[in-house]
This record gives C-alpha cells, sequence and structure tokens, in this order.
C-alpha cells in the first residue's frame, strides 16, 4: 500500500474512475454560509406597506379618501355657494355659471349641498369608527385574555347586543330621543355597533396570548397589564384595523339611512342622508337631484370597502396566497 501524499490536484485514476480533490480554500464554505445581518428586520406593518404601494386599487381608494376628509375638513375651499341660501325660483333649474349641478326643489345649489353634507356624513362615519373600535378592542381583550368568569360575562353581554338588529334598534332609539342632532346618532350607532369588533379583538387575543413570545415575556417578569398593551394588543390590531375600515362606510350609511327615513339628522343639518330624503319627492320628474347626493355617498363607502379588501390582503398571507 502506498504512502499518501496530499496535494493541491490530485487526479486518481482506478478502474474507470476519475477523483478529483481540490484546495481547502477554494470550497469556499465560509462565503457560501454566510447570512448577511446588517439591514434590519422587516416588520409585519412593513411588509404590508410593500404589498400595498403595489396595489393600483390601494391608490385610488386613498386618494378618494383623502379628497372627502378635506373636502369634509375645508368644504369652503370646494364651494362658494352657501348651501342653506335657496331661491324658490330657481326650483329644479338646470346648471349654470358658478352652479354646475343646477338646484333641487327648494332652489338650493346641488352641489354646494354635497361638498358641505360630507362633513356631517363624515363626521359620524369617523367618531363612530373610533368610539367603537376603542370600546370593542378594549372589552374583547379584556375578556380574551383575563379569560374566567370576566370572560364569560363580557362574552353574554357581546351575545345579547350582537342579537339586536344593528339598524333597527338605532330607529327605535332614535324616535324615542327627543332632540336629534349629530351627536345623538354617533352614540346611538356607538352603543348598538361594538359588538362585532369586540368579537374579532377576543378571537385574536386568545390566539395570540397563546405565542412564544407572550410565554418570554412573562418569563422575564414582565406584568400581565405590559404583556397585554407590549405584546399581546399590538399584534392582534391587524385584524381589528381591517374591519373599521370597512365599518367606516356602513357607519356613513347606516347615517344617511336614518336620515333618509327622517330620524337621523335635522332637516336642518346639511348632510348627504337628507339630501337624498329631501330628493325622493322629485325623483320621478327630476332624478338628478337625489343621483348627486347617492353618487357622492356610494362613492365614499365604496372607497373604504376597497381599502379594508387591499388592507385585509396586505395583512394576511394566506389572503394573498388566494
Amino acid at each position: 500500500m502506498s504512502d499518501f501524499i496530499p496535494s493541491a490536484n490530485i487526479t486518481r485514476t482506478r478502474a474507470g474512475q476519475a477523483h478529483y480533490v481540490s484546495d481547502v480554500d477554494e470550497t469556499g464554505l465560509g462565503a457560501v454560509d454566510a447570512v448577511k445581518d446588517e439591514s434590519a428586520p422587516s416588520s409585519m406593518w412593513g411588509e404590508a406597506w410593500k404589498q400595498l404601494r403595489r396595489r393600483p386599487m390601494f391608490w385610488v381608494s386613498a386618494t378618494i379618501i383623502v379628497l372627502v376628509v378635506l373636502i369634509a375638513a375645508f368644504p369652503q375651499l370646494f364651494a362658494s355657494q352657501d348651501p342653506r341660501v335657496c331661491d324658490l325660483s330657481l326650483k329644479h333649474a338646470g346648471p349654470t355659471e358658478g352652479h354646475i349641478l343646477g338646484f333641487d326643489r327648494q332652489g338650493c345649489d346641488i352641489y354646494s349641498r354635497i361638498i358641505y353634507g360630507a362633513r356631517a356624513s363624515v363626521l359620524v362615519g369617523v367618531v363612530t369608527t373610533i368610539a367603537v373600535t376603542f370600546i370593542g378592542s378594549l372589552l374583547g381583550a379584556l375578556a380574551g385574555f383575563l379569560g374566567g368568569w370576566l370572560d364569560a360575562i363580557l362574552s353574554r353581554l357581546i351575545d345579547i347586543f350582537f342579537a339586536i338588529p344593528f339598524l333597527l334598534a338605532a330607529i327605535v332609539f332614535m324616535q324615542l330621543t327627543a332632540e336629534r342632532s349629530v351627536w345623538t346618532v354617533i352614540l346611538v350607532l356607538t352603543v348598538f355597533g361594538w359588538t362585532s369588533i369586540a368579537r374579532i379583538a377576543r378571537g385574536t387575543v386568545m390566539s395570540v396570548k397563546n405565542e412564544e413570545f407572550v410565554t418570554a415575556a412573562r418569563a422575564t417578569g414582565a406584568s400581565r397589564w405590559r404583556i397585554l398593551m407590549s405584546h399581546i394588543v399590538p399584534n392582534s390590531m391587524a385584524p381589528i384595523i381591517v374591519y373599521a375600515t370597512v365599518a367606516l362606510g356602513g357607519f356613513i350609511v347606516a347615517e344617511a339611512s336614518l336620515s333618509f327615513l327622517g330620524i337621523g339628522l335635522p332637516s336642518h343639518i346639511v348632510s348627504w342622508g337628507n339630501d337624498i330624503s329631501a330628493a325622493k319627492a322629485s325623483l320621478r320628474t327630476d332624478p338628478q337631484v337625489l343621483f348627486y347626493p347617492a353618487i357622492a355617498l356610494g362613492t365614499t363607502v365604496l372607497s373604504f370597502i376597497m381599502m379594508g379588501d387591499v388592507v385585509r390582503e396586505a395583512l394576511d398571507p394566506k389572503a394573498r396566497k388566494k
């Protein structure tokens, strides 16, 4: 048996077999296995933003929402006419200079009323959504995290309110209200609109609280309140935000429905619901009087629904795969 002599390049020939041994330095295993760790790890919200900015639907819905919010906040920048100044001699008059959509049954400028009507409708939707998100998230998170008798009580309370038809309950309570205002509508919609978010928050918190990072936080001695607010709630917000985005459009529709029935906002408040209600008497002769505020309402609600869909797909990897 011959001695083995190491060499950088040795070709051994054995019965039709060639074997090549290369230098260890040429293999480069260290370079192959090396992992670049200079960049910070991407968060869930960072990955969601990467997905959102690639979607045309996100930019379309975001543009409409921003425009509607600006109109609601600063209507005087978009309309120069006073929506409450009406002239009966201009009843159902067509478009003229300075009045691009014409006049309604009372001789009021339709364009100005649409612009100024956005404030009440959007205000009801935004404030109600904030209120129900806070109440529903708080009660749902406490029920899901603490469990026990508190979970049983809050869950039964959620079931009771969830069993009450939302719009029907709002109609009944608005009829019982002596003085109606924007804040009355917000209060009634909040009282009966928080249950869905509470259920979502409860289920999400119950899922997240069993994750390994929560166990690690308990091992470090973190208090229950700190674990809930610093670890569980931030990781449970994705489905809540998605539902709240869609629900905002639903609350705007609910306000318009109540106003259409004559039990929502008072008639002296300019809103899309009131304008649609007032235009129903002229539907056969001048349908455009109803169509204009209805188009504004539908476009706004559709933009929030579209935003909710793209946000859901961005935050849910399973939805992206579909």
